[in-house]
């Protein structure tokens, strides 16, 4: 049964419980009432039965018929029965006023009374009344049996009364119910829908305003209410949305942690900075998902002053090194009670980076080209001061200046090379490259220099795959890392050529068992002029900028340059690039 139809059904059946109880006692009070009318009426006449019967017994001009004619007028039968048990006067069976089961029925009862009864009883539809006369000599109980029908038309006429007026009711309450339903229940019942939608937060639920009374004002009030909450979400909603596009697109990384140290919030440059998902920062420790001392240090900092504080640190990331510079500052309550901590990384990568090429720049290059040039100038002002009258020597001092002359021009060479590189318009030539073939031209180039220094080279490039990319470009990256495996690897040494084919990239590794890189110098390997083994280096003729070159060409390339290294066991770089170009 529905919800909107239960208060009628409810006052439906109270209505018809106090009907039906009414009808009840009405039938009750009736019966009572018509059997102390009926008594009172049959023990009159019974006093008049009673003389009859003594006048008929006395007087032989009544012959039978009479009684029985007297009995049928009335209505009324009348057994006489002697207190020996014997049946004198029996009209019942004669007027057949009611069945002999009836009969039999009363005169059992009326025997098993015992003594003197005077008091007369209904019984379903019969009803006797007992008297004990004297008719001559012969003492018995005269039983008067009269049939009530009438009572049972009284009783049927008063429920199909009650049953009318029922019905009658039950339609009046119901349009009475429909109109108090239609004018009061539906108006608070839509109302209480709405309100219950707007619980639930859909605010844009609204109610029908066209009734009247306090439920036409309940109504309006509730519409009132839904459209001012709806404002007030939309406004929220912008300004959330508002904060939320502020907070991940501003370049610096934020981070928000409550009073208990857990993580609230972390933005988009923060990911791009320490890497992960969202996922695996919010809700837990800070010193549990941030895996740097510098950071801890600066919280508890923050925690121990309630203080804004400054530090700057390096984080090494992947083969990159990143200046970061975190503000922190504590968080109060307008009760000034402590809820957290809010940390700003300030990447200043760039800054330390450009301060700090300009400085390697200045040095780097004044110290490259002063060894050269010191050479050259010392051999020349010796052959000048008459060692080139000494064939011998002058053959040998040519031929130094010639090398410091050849390596100052492979200098000033990468120096241009390193600089197009870096320089906004530089392009790529994009073609399809089949990069196996590519490789494989390389390899006779850089065998001659690996059995020069007694090296084994090996190649696993099999295949024909098509990428997009410059092969000019490439073909230098490899040359130089293979180059500088070669270098870097003693006598007897192995550097192994390896490619993989992915979905998406190739995956191009060339491993060496030469000296390998200390950890800590990975991320540096890639800066300007910078070299692990600086004795080594510039011994094999390298001007510390290939690897630079190597960088900016995959990078490009929309690649990635990868190193695992381990010292005295060898390094491997892993260069991945994409099978399709994508311009920018």
């Amino acid at each position: 049964m529905g919800s909107n139809t239960r208060p009628l059904f409810t006052y439906t059946i109270l209505v018809v419980i106090v009907m039906v109880g009414l009808g009840i006692l009405l039938a009750q009070l009736t019966r009572s009432y018509f059997i102390n009318i009926f008594e009172e009426r049959v023990e009159v006449e019974s006093q008049y039965f009673a003389s009859y019967l003594k006048r008929y017994t006395s007087n032989e001009d009544v012959n039978e018929d009479e009684l029985y004619e007297f009995s049928e007028q009335l209505n009324t039968g009348m057994v006489f029965v002697s207190n020996d048990g014997e049946i004198m006067i029996d009209t019942v069976e004669a007027i057949d006023i009611i069945s002999e089961n009836e009969k039999q029925t009363v005169l059992s009862l009326v025997k098993s009374g015992g003594g003197e009864i005077r008091e007369g009883k209904l019984m379903d539809n019969t009803f006797y009344f007992p008297m004990e006369i004297r008719i001559e000599n012969t003492e018995g109980t005269l039983i008067l049996i009269s049939p009530v029908k009438s009572l049972t038309n009284i009783t049927k006429n008063i429920w199909l009364l009650i049953g009318f007026v029922l019905l009658l009711g039950l339609i009046v309450i119901f349009f009475i119910g429909y109109n108090v339903f239609s004018r009061y229940i539906r108006p608070i019942r839509a109302a209480a829908n709405v309100a219950n939608e707007l619980a639930k937060g859909n605010y844009k639920a609204r109610t029908y305003e066209g009734h009247f009374g306090e439920a036409g004002q309940l109504s309006q009030s509730i519409n009132i209410l839904a459209r001012n909450l709806q404002e007030m979400t939309s406004t929220k909603g912008m300004q959330e949305n508002q904060l939320e596009a502020v907070i991940n697109n501003m370049g610096n990384g934020l981070v928000l942690i409550d009073e208990k140290g857990y993580i609230l919030l972390v933005n988009r440059a923060f990911l791009d900075t320490f890497g992960g998902e969202q996922s695996e920062y919010v809700s837990y420790l800070y010193h549990d998902a941030i895996p740097y001392t510098a950071i801890h240090e600066t919280v508890q900092k923050i925690y121990m002053f309630e203080e804004t504080i400054s530090e700057t640190f390096v984080l090494p990331v992947n083969i990159d090194r990143k200046h970061l510079e975190v503000t922190g500052a504590p968080i109060f309550s307008e009760d000034q009670k402590w809820r957290g901590t809010v940390l700003v990384f300030h990447d200043i990568s760039e800054l330390k980076q450009l301060e700090q090429m300009r400085k390697d720049f200045v040095a780097n290059v004044s110290h490259e080209l002063k060894t050269p040039i010191t050479s050259i100038r010392g051999f020349s002002e010796t052959l000048l001061d008459g060692a080139m009258k000494d064939e011998a020597m002058l053959e040998q001092f040519l031929s130094i200046i010639l090398k410091e002359s050849g390596r100052l021009q492979s200098l000033i060479q990468d120096l241009l090379e390193l600089s197009k590189l870096e320089r906004e318009d530089f392009y790529l030539n994009i073609e399809n490259v089949e990069i196996q073939r590519l490789l494989n031209d390389l390899l006779p180039i850089v065998q001659q220099h690996a059995e020069q220094k007694e090296v084994r080279l090996e190649a696993h490039v099999e295949g024909e795959t098509l990428i997009q990319g410059d092969s000019s470009r490439l073909k230098q990256v490899f040359m130089n890392l293979l180059t500088n495996a070669i270098n870097y690897t003693g006598s007897d040494g192995e550097v192994s050529l390896t490619f993989t084919e992915k979905k998406e990239e190739v995956v191009i590794s060339i491993s060496d068992n030469g000296v390998g890189i200390p950890e800590e110098e990975i991320s540096r390997i890639f800066e300007r002029f910078y070299r692990v083994d600086k004795a080594r280096s510039r011994n094999s003729g390298g001007t510390g900028l290939g690897l630079a070159i190597v960088k900016h060409i995959v990078e490009a390339h929309h690649g990635r340059v990868d190193v695992e290294s381990v010292v005295n066991e060898g390094t491997t770089f892993h260069v991945k690039l994409p099978r399709k170009f994508t311009k920018t």
